[in-house]
């Protein structure tokens, strides 16, 4: 009776029936047979009484013997699905909707140490697998760690309207009817691999001595060849220590290459062959400095050396003493805290103003611009490039969006009755509108694009030059036909000056314009007193040849009461942090330029004994300024990258947007709790 409440359906049903259906088919067609011959028809008849008995007999004696081999086959069937399932040769395993575990099979077990008997969360195993994140994706992708082995996880669901469609043992509910099949693919051996290929790669490094020429000429004839032979022992010393190749190049130049693997190392040493290579001592007056650039994660060597050459072009281009890591378009910084040694050579000052000749001939026009928010050391270079085009009869102009109250005594100096075109300075609409193909644009006191007054004409032109003594960071100005960085001038002033004595013979300069530049210089080196060299002074001395005169810069550079005020404020209201660091906020209310206020006060407060470096906040523009300033203990350069910006190791500054003063005032206590225990500043 079992049996009969079971029917067959599909074709296994048409295929068992169609003997039936024959015996319909034979009846009529012996009904013709009848018409034809009587006999004949009553013997068919018969044939077919005896077929139809014989079919019927077979049909119901056999049916229940098929379906006994049917069951037996479906059993047979699913314990071999079973056996493959525990076999299988991928870990699986089957989560409820809040992520317990139903079933493992045996290769689940060999691996994570749990049976088919462990029916507890699978976050007790993986806890990067939770509730929520089972319950949030539909199918998802992981990489998991479990007792050194390395797995790809990869999860789906199985809902039960499609696989329990057919049944009325079970009803789906509405938003818990689904299982997990989580399928766990063994990488081991794949990321083992992997990772040994990374370390066989091969990292270039280039390593520059900074100081080379200056350091031997600070030493006795005798003691050169025994300075050069130390230092080749320590960078030889220290690369030995990876299993890296080293040759030198030239005689102040290196070149080495070492594995992937060791690179990590050097890392965490933080390179320590920077400071090793500064207690090389013979008699030499001053420490020698390294400059590093490594590439790596080029497609192949080649890649790899271009990156390197273009990581100690930036670290030479930041002041050297410091290891640029290049890794595709990922920059890294190591050291960079010593200060800049002064090239005395001026052989560079001369090749860089015969090269601005040369291109500034070959073009009609000479659009001149420096930062937003033009400072003097801006406004000075730029008047100083403009006598450079004056004196070979080319049109040039001066982008400048806003007048300081700073700069506005030195801006009304250059007026029609003066003998100055009316458009000598042009808005940035103005500027744009003049640029095109056959313009040079020159760009001073900064080699950052998104800080210039109009960084849409850089796009509009290829004849891009950039004088600047900031040092560089990853955006900087690009395709530039002319670019002269150099972080050891005091100011960008300096370099014009210098630039202009080489320029050509005979060069002149108004009273005004001179006047300009060296007030840029003043400025920028505090009276004198900041990253002050030998070639500031003559540079100064140039510039008072030319008729710069003392007093009338330092007249127009008084500030009237409301600014003053406001630094004496900024230094009444400063906070000391850690007792080392002069936190304050320039008020911005009733001041025409608080970002230049804010920049004096913090050359104030340095004045205050225990005073190392000194950090002075003001909200301008819907940004937060952050002037900087140390005298020789602490690398406020250093401090302001962290926070997006930079500057000099005693003069930097950096701005932020979409913070308050509060936030950037907690964001630089944090940045300097940070580099103070990771030992990069000393409080």
């Amino acid at each position: 009776m079992r049996n009969r409440s079971i029917k067959l359906k599909g074709r296994l049903r048409t295929y068992l029936s169609a003997p039936l259906y024959l015996i319909g088919l034979l009846i009529l067609l012996n009904i013709p047979m009848y018409f034809v011959d009587q006999r004949a028809g009553i013997c068919i008849s018969g044939f077919i009484g005896v077929y139809s008995i014989t079919v019927l007999v077979t049909y119901y004696r056999n049916k229940p013997l098929l379906l006994h081999s049917l069951i037996n086959f479906a059993t047979q069937y699913g314990s071999v699905q079973k056996k493959l399932l525990n076999e299988f040769e991928i870990a699986y395993a089957l989560l409820d909707y809040n992520g317990k575990i139903l079933w493992v099979n045996n290769l689940f077990e060999e691996k994570t140490g749990k049976g088919k008997d462990y029916h507890k969360s699978i976050t007790s195993i993986f806890p990067n697998i939770t509730k929520e994140l089972l319950q949030s994706e539909e199918s998802l992708e992981l990489k998991l760690s479990l007792n050194e082995q390395d797995f790809r996880v990869s999860m789906s669901r199985i809902y039960f309207d499609a696989i329990l469609q057919d049944t009325d043992l079970v009803e789906p509910g509405d938003d818990r009817n689904y299982l997990t099949a989580v399928y766990f693919f063994d990488e081991t051996v794949l990321n083992h691999y992997i990772r040994e290929n990374e370390n066989q790669k091969m990292v270039v490094a280039q390593i520059y001595i900074d100081n080379y020429d200056e350091a031997l000429e600070s030493i006795e004839d005798v003691k050169r060849s025994l300075l050069v032979a130390l230092i080749d022992r320590k960078v030889n010393a220290y690369f030995s220590k990876v299993d890296a190749l080293v040759r030198k190049t030239e005689k102040d130049k290196y070149f080495a290459v070492f594995r992937h693997e060791f690179l990590q190392q050097l890392k965490d040493d933080k390179f320590s062959v920077l400071e090793d290579v500064k207690t090389v001592k013979v008699g030499n007056a001053m420490d020698v400095t390294l400059s590093i650039g490594i590439g790596n994660t080029g497609c192949n060597y080649s890649q790899n050396n271009e990156y390197s050459r273009m990581a100690i072009d930036l670290a030479l281009g930041r002041g050297g003493d410091q290891v640029v890591l290049r890794e595709g378009e990922k920059v890294t910084y190591f050291g960079g805290k010593a200060h800049q040694v002064e090239r005395n050579t001026r052989v560079k000052a001369r090749v860089k103003a015969h090269a601005l000749r040369s291109i500034i001939e070959s073009k009609e026009r000479v659009i001149i611009m420096g930062h937003q928010i033009s400072d003097m050391d801006s406004f000075g270079a730029a008047i100083g490039v403009y006598c450079a085009a004056r004196t070979l009869d080319k049109k040039a102009h001066i982008v400048l969006n806003t007048v300081s109250s700073t700069l506005r005594p030195f801006r009304e100096c250059f007026t029609e009755a003066e003998g100055y075109a009316v458009d000598t300075f042009l808005s940035s609409e103005q500027a744009i509108e003049l640029c095109n193909s056959n313009t040079v644009v020159m760009v001073v006191d900064t080699n950052r694009p998104g800080n210039t007054e109009c960084p849409e004409i850089l796009k509009k032109t290829k004849n891009i030059v950039v004088f600047d003594h900031h040092r560089q960071s990853n955006d900087v100005i690009e395709n530039t036909v002319l670019s002269y960085i150099e972080p050891y001038a005091s100011s960008a002033c300096e370099m014009v000056a210098e630039v202009l004595q080489y320029f050509t013979e005979g060069i002149k300069l108004a009273p005004q314009e001179a006047d300009s530049i060296y007030a840029g210089i003043l400025i920028d080196t505090n009276n004198f007193m900041a990253k002050t060299g030998v070639r500031t002074f003559e540079a100064a001395a140039y510039l008072k040849r030319c008729g710069a005169e003392v007093t009338r810069v330092r007249k127009m550079l008084r500030n009237d009461m409301c600014d003053y005020k406001a630094r004496a404020e900024v230094v009444r209201n400063a906070e000391v942090y850690r007792e080392s660091f002069a936190i304050s906020v320039c008020p911005a209310d009733n001041i025409e330029s608080p970002t230049i206020v804010g920049a004096q006060a913090a050359n104030e407060l340095l004045n205050i004994t225990g005073i190392k470096a000194s950090f002075v906040l003001t909200e301008y523009k819907n940004k937060v300024y952050i002037s900087s300033r140390s005298i020789d203990e602490i690398n406020v350069q250093l401090i302001m990258e962290a926070l997006g910006g930079g500057g000099h190791l005693t003069i930097a500054g950096a701005q932020l947007e979409h913070y308050s003063i509060a936030e950037v005032k907690s964001l630089l206590q944090q940045t300097l709790d940070k580099m103070i225990e990771e030992g990069d500043i000393k409080a």
